[in-house]
């Protein structure tokens, strides 16, 4: 996944345990999917924002344009390499310099650099964007891009990149969540699983199997929660929340988590969380699946090649057990945007148009195997189409509810679009890593939402004036 905070980290998601070196390289695609924790706590630290006006302009759509990225891995930064190189041979009014950041020190680069002195274009953490719009770095992309371009990213994409009726930012990849099946294991146990969204299968359900699987284990032990990194960081959240939003509850709900995030729906699941910590491996290698020492592995898409390669047909991709609002993922990963201090908006939304074209977004995910963030190369791709081994990820995303309409017919959630995201994510993620602990989820959740919504009146919310 692209983690990147997110990582998976979902390629750039959530910060995620800690791997080997194979299952590192492949969570840092899922990068937003897991924003960085300590990037984030910059952000929170960051006050200021408020106000709406930039002073971005439209320029004359020549000259010479920067940009930043972050530099993930060394097949995505080849990717990019070549996106901007072909860019700049197409045409001649515009030229971009790339700039690459290493991915560990990349949002907090942008955190504390002045806006005035950020890039024309640059890459961000999905989760980042409403702190980067709130201290005024990121500007509004909607004129700067081609409707075209707008049209056809995906409704996920989309969602993620949104903030107040604007467009912020557009990813090339998207991430999301399943868990993995060992189907020669749940085959010799006599569980039965799902086949797909339409099959999904009740939490009550998921932990018998859990159960029924260490029953016939050696060890007792019969899932993978990627603990090894612990689940006070991104990975918490990003992992987990799926269990809030399909309990029918929000990390946020109208800028209160007092109501949303302490129901007793929520309190209930997170007891069931709880419950799984008997059956589940350390993973302290990052092989407790791949090597067979468990049935069932909750993670990403970005495990899809080490597991494919160690199970072959024996590996089968569920969702995300039910509880009780419909089954739920996270999305999201590194997304792109235009500095608000840009004098160039024109030049800069003539690179971007570019860079999310088929081929470049292509080129990307056969690099880091992330779902495309466009709807015309995500129906392409042999992975994700109709039929494709990894079509539960697309399915899952073609279903985005977006941070604020988590229905039951919906599967794929927006963390919240907000400022105030590095508080949220802190904070839940400290709670739902106490109830791990053995803690009572009632109280800890009360706990992370009291602290919640202090912080955000303590920032007025943290609404743009």
């Amino acid at each position: 996944m692209h983690l990147s905070t997110t990582h998976p980290r979902p390629h750039h998601t959530p910060e995620a345990p800690t791997m080997n070196a194979g299952t590192t390289r492949a969570r840092r695609t899922a990068s937003t999917a897991l924003a960085l924790a300590l990037p984030l706590a910059a952000l929170a630290a960051c006050g200021g924002g408020s106000g709406t006006g930039t002073s971005a302009e439209q320029g004359s759509g020549r000259g010479t344009i920067t940009v930043w990225a972050h530099q993930g891995q060394s097949s995505e930064a080849a990717a990019l390499q070549s996106a901007v190189k072909t860019f700049n041979s197409s045409q001649k009014k515009v030229k971009v310099k790339l700039t690459l950041i290493p991915d560990n020190d990349y949002t907090k680069t942008i955190t504390a650099t002045e806006a005035s002195k950020l890039p024309d274009v640059m890459e961000f953490d999905g989760p980042t964007m409403a702190n980067f719009v709130y201290n005024k770095k990121l500007t509004a992309i909607d004129s700067y891009v081609s409707a075209e371009t707008l049209a056809n990213a995906t409704p996920a994409i989309k969602a993620e990149g949104r903030f107040e009726g604007k467009q912020y930012g557009l990813g090339m990849y998207d991430s999301g969540l399943g868990i993995y099946g060992n189907k020669k294991l749940l085959d010799a146990a006599g569980v039965k699983y799902p086949t797909g969204l339409s099959d999904d299968w009740t939490a009550a359900r998921f932990t018998a199997a859990v159960q029924k699987l260490a029953a016939k284990d050696s060890d007792g032990k019969s899932l993978d929660l990627q603990e090894s990194g612990g689940f006070a960081n991104e990975w918490g959240t990003y992992g987990f929340a799926p269990l809030v939003w399909s309990a029918g509850g929000s990390l946020l709900k109208s800028g209160k988590a007092e109501g949303a995030l302490d129901t007793p729906a929520v309190v209930s699941a997170l007891k069931t969380f709880q419950s799984w910590k008997k059956y589940t491996d350390p993973n302290t290698d990052g092989n407790a699946f791949a090597k067979g020492r468990v049935a069932l592995s909750w993670v990403g898409h970005w495990m899809y090649p080490a597991y494919s390669k160690a199970l072959g047909k024996d590996l089968v991709v569920l969702p995300l057990p039910d509880f009780g609002n419909g089954p739920k993922t996270g999305q999201g990963s590194w997304a792109w945007g235009i500095g608000a201090n840009t004098k160039n908006g024109k030049a800069a939304g003539a690179f971007l148009d570019s860079l999310l074209n088929d081929t470049n977004v292509t080129a990307m995910t056969t690099a880091n195997g992330a779902p495309p963030g466009t709807r015309s190369a995500l129906a392409k791709s042999s992975l994700y189409q109709q039929g494709g081994p990894l079509q539960l990820y697309a399915d899952q995303l073609a279903k985005a509810c977006g941070d604020t309409n988590t229905t039951k017919s919906c599967v794929a959630v927006t963390r919240p679009v907000t400022a105030g995201y590095p508080t949220v994510t802190a904070k839940f993620s400290q709670a739902l890593s106490d109830v791990y602990g053995g803690a009572d989820p009632k109280s800890a959740l009360d706990k992370a939402a009291r602290a919640i919504d202090q912080d955000f009146s303590d920032n007025d919310g943290y609404q743009l004036q």
